[in-house]
């Protein structure tokens, strides 16, 4: 394995976390009220919300909670090939499912990037399985690698070090410490990542309050009583009403 220097580390993430910055505020500023009315408006229902504005408050962080895991999961799996490519000449794999591909010592390992420990559900699991055996048989049947093995690369979290289902499964400190050589890395990052971090969440604060009050005006005016209060069931005809069945037809 070759060694990569901290600075070129630190140099990439200050480059390169901008595109998180960048995207999740272009994502704010396209947003309309019509989709983040498409989360369940039967839990917000049962936590009793009586406001509108804290409505679209709580739809709206919802919405960009589970979009923002995403894009920054972009980013933590760039830093990831950008790592491996100094370390271990990686490259971005082509393979259905697969990220990252690091030939070393021998061995020809096929890596699928996730954020966090909690990804996916039994079906996606299943189909990362799938990927790696069809990854692992092409492999073997087109070229030199007599070792090909397949490694879930997991960002963050405790878990154990495993392997199961013929792939390894690589936690937090463990997979970082894989691509890299460096057993402090996922603690060096931490830093770097923070970049200009308070300039550039005033600016997305900033916008999500122009956005908030945007969206609460409008949806006084299209899911409020005369009163003012929220009329749950206009909101929720909005959100799942679409009935063209007969009962007999099914």
């Amino acid at each position: 394995m070759d060694k990569i220097n901290i600075q070129e580390i630190n140099e990439y993430v200050n480059e390169n976390i901008q595109y998180f910055h960048n995207t999740r505020l272009d994502c704010i500023s396209s947003l309309k009220l019509n989709t983040i009315l498409k989360k369940n408006p039967y839990l917000f229902r049962a936590k009793n919300i009586n406001k509108a504005s804290n409505l679209v408050e709580g739809l709206l962080s919802a919405f960009l909670s589970s979009s923002e895991e995403k894009i920054f999961g972009d980013f933590l799996e760039g830093l990831a090939i950008f790592i491996a490519s100094k370390t271990s000449n990686g490259h971005k794999s082509s393979a259905q499912g697969i990220d990252l591909e690091i030939l070393r010592d021998n061995k020809h390992y096929l890596i699928s990037i996730k954020s966090g420990p909690n990804w996916g559900n039994s079906s996606q699991h299943k189909k990362l399985e799938s990927d790696f055996t069809n990854a692992v048989k092409v492999l073997k049947q087109s070229q030199k690698s007599p070792i090909v093995q397949p490694i879930l690369g997991i960002c963050y979290g405790k878990t154990r070090t495993s392997f199961i289902h013929n792939y390894w499964k690589l936690v937090g400190q463990n997979f970082w410490f894989f691509i890299s050589g460096i057993e402090d890395l996922y603690t060096v990052i931490i830093e770097p990542i923070g970049f200009r971090a308070k300039e550039q969440n005033d600016l997305y604060d900033s916008e999500k309050g122009k956005i908030e009050n945007r969206f609460t005006k409008e949806f006084i005016e299209r899911f409020c009583n005369d009163d003012y209060t929220i009329d749950w069931e206009r909101l929720v005809q909005f959100n799942s009403g679409n009935r063209d069945i007969k009962i007999d037809d099914i």
